[in-house]
């Protein structure tokens, strides 16, 4: 008895880290490389799109307003987010190349989660911006200013950082003493945590914390900032003024259905039911993956401002190269009647 006492405080007080996980990826697929060329597409046309944007966003002065400050944040994480996963995701499966140190599963793990936590709340805070312009017009200009909007973006990134690190960090706490196959297409926290054998109590708190903090919340922000626009819009009298403001929430109401039903169904699914690990990892990669490659079309194609600033660089750069050609032949014509003048 007394034997068993002590070597269970051994074990307790012995965290057992190892060198390397495996990722299991999918299993008995034909033709799954097809699948991870589609992601190398996927990656290519979301850095175009979300570089694109930022571009834009950049280099047209009439978009430096604090709405399309929140835009700029949403490419840029999306850009983020999707480097983070990709290019590792890719190099593991098509290369095969399945193992991954222990450190270096814990930074896939915290930058994916980071990324998709900071796109969570800055659809929030496009539906904030969407509120006070359609509730509280006469008082945009005070609530929505580039000072506040930068404290908000920063307070959100520095939270954020704390509490999806508190999440991964404590998996430092915990010993991996059973099997290291990782069965998921990346360092996913929950397949990780499953595989200690030791208490996973603060584990368990931290999971249900991200989740209310990252989905939850800012769900039932974004659903009362709508009830209110809703409620604002059926006092305006004006068919044409209530659709005009209408046309400015659908783009953003079209980015909070591409990111939240796909991940709320993953998630309420495989509480509720059991799903085979295959269709799991399908529907999680293209979670994770297809808003980012979403959002810059939508953007782009549904805001006004947007296409009248692409039209607005359009126009200015094809006068300028135009300008530069002109300039060009005159100094040709010059150099030729010089050199005429000389024989």
């Amino acid at each position: 008895m007394v034997l068993e006492e002590k070597s269970s405080r051994i074990f307790n007080s012995t965290f057992v880290r190892p060198a390397q996980f495996y990722l299991s990826g999918f299993s008995n697929i034909p033709h799954v490389k097809y699948f991870y060329v589609f992601l190398c597409f996927v990656y290519i046309m979301t850095v175009l799109g979300n570089g694109f944007l930022l571009s834009v966003i950049y280099l047209v002065k009439t978009l430096h307003t604090p709405k399309y400050l929140i835009v700029f944040n949403l490419a840029l994480v999306d850009l983020c987010g999707s480097t983070a996963l990709i290019p590792k995701l890719l190099d593991t499966f098509l290369f095969d190349r399945r193992y991954i140190v222990y450190e270096a599963c814990l930074s896939y793990m915290f930058f994916v989660f980071f990324f998709g936590a900071v796109e969570s709340w800055t659809l929030v805070f496009m539906a904030y911006d969407r509120f006070i312009a359609i509730c509280f017009p006469l008082r945009y200009h005070s609530f929505v200013t580039k000072p506040a909007i930068v404290a908000m973006l920063l307070f959100k990134w520095i939270f954020l950082l704390s509490i999806i690190g508190l999440m991964v960090g404590l998996l430092d706490r915990i010993s991996f003493c059973r099997s290291l196959v990782i069965r998921s297409f990346f360092c996913d926290h929950g397949p990780v945590y499953r595989l200690a054998c030791n208490d996973i109590t603060l584990n368990v708190i931290a999971v249900y914390l991200v989740f209310i903090t990252v989905l939850c919340i800012p769900l039932i922000l974004i659903i009362f900032t709508y009830v209110c626009i809703s409620v604002a819009l059926n006092r305006i009298v004006s068919g044409e003024k209530r659709l005009r403001a209408l046309k400015t929430c659908t783009s953003h109401l079209i980015l909070v259905g591409v990111f939240f039903l796909p991940l709320l169904g993953t998630n309420f699914a495989s509480v509720a039911s059991h799903i085979h690990p295959n269709a799991r990892i399908i529907n999680s990669t293209l979670t994770h993956t297809i808003p980012a490659l979403l959002n810059p079309i939508i953007y782009a194609l549904k805001t006004e401002e947007m296409l009248n600033a692409i039209k607005k660089l359009y126009k200015r750069y094809s006068l300028s190269s135009t300008n530069s050609q002109k300039f060009q032949n005159h100094q040709t014509v010059e150099q030729h009647c010089i050199h005429i003048n000389k024989c």
